[in-house]
């Protein structure tokens, strides 16, 4: 079966910012949380994934198609949810929708009011009128409206209250088992791919540190808390990064069983961590 989305060695430079040798891999029917503290390259990715920008190396393929060459096939099957939706302003929620419905041929006009009803949308209500949530909720209906193969989420819920959040993954995770789709939701907020997402990509300025199955990655990696006086260099340089306190360091390293050999009968802890523990220690140089 064609993967839905695959990046061989794909590379984009700008002044002061280069995105290096980037590879992941997106099977159908599943959640992949793209993860990374702001400023990571996490919008590039997406920006190349749309060819909103040119990447400057490698190959990248979505529906086994290639993303710039073949780009308004490719579109076609794309639905997108940006962290600030924007549309035009003085249009209506049903105006919007007719807007946007030419320009995909599996647009579903009875799935679109359906949805507006479901989220609570006024369809004669002026975009420019709505709330931030409301917003998201609007760009939502859309990207789900054409019966998209792959939903491209970049920040979608950043800002919003918890309870828009949970009701939003909840409808990913629905619209997944219904239309066996794929989403790509790049995040800054990991407890949102805690239970929903399949895999998780993590990219640190501009470079990739994982690709993996979630289960992979909560059952490969080590969060270790320890005293000062076993930090030494050699110690340092095993980690993927450590913070240092008054009372001992905590790091992580990604091989929670070589960690346990390597620390046994010492006064360690070792404890599986959080995507949040991974991405924040990381940050933390040896």
């Amino acid at each position: 079966m064609t993967n839905v989305l695959e990046l061989r060695g794909v590379g984009k430079k700008y002044e002061g910012f280069a995105l290096d040798d980037i590879s992941l891999t997106l099977p159908p029917g599943v959640i992949m949380g793209l993860i990374g503290p702001n400023g990571a390259g996490k919008s590039t990715i997406v920006k190349l994934i749309l060819n909103l920008v040119h990447r400057d190396a490698g190959e990248l393929r979505v529906f086994g198609l290639d993303a710039a060459r073949d780009e308004a096939a490719v579109k076609a099957r794309i639905g997108f949810v940006h962290e600030v939706p924007a549309f035009y302003p003085h249009m209506t929620i049903a105006g919007l929708g007719a807007l946007v419905a030419p320009f995909y041929p599996r647009w579903d006009e009875p799935r679109f009011r359906q949805l507006l009803k479901d989220f609570d949308l006024p369809p004669r209500k002026r975009f420019w009128r709505l709330s931030r949530g409301m917003r998201t909720k609007v760009a939502l209906a859309l990207a789900l409206s054409h019966h998209a193969e792959l939903l491209v989420l970049d920040e979608p819920t950043s800002g919003l209250d918890p309870v828009f959040r949970r009701e939003l993954l909840e409808r990913l995770t629905g619209y997944i088992a219904d239309e066996g789709a794929s989403v790509l939701f790049s995040t800054h907020i990991t407890a949102d791919l805690e239970r929903t997402a399949d895999y998780v990509t993590f990219v640190q300025d501009g470079r990739l540190v994982f690709s993996s199955t979630r289960d992979e990655v909560m059952d490969g990696w080590a969060l270790v808390k320890g005293p000062l006086a076993l930090l030494d260099d050699d110690t340092r340089t095993w980690l993927k990064g450590v913070e240092v306190g008054p009372l001992g360091f905590v790091g992580v390293s990604d091989d929670i069983g070589a960690a346990r050999r390597r620390f046994a009968g010492q006064d360690i802890i070792i404890e599986r961590p959080s995507l949040e523990d991974i991405m924040c220690y990381t940050r933390r140089p040896c």
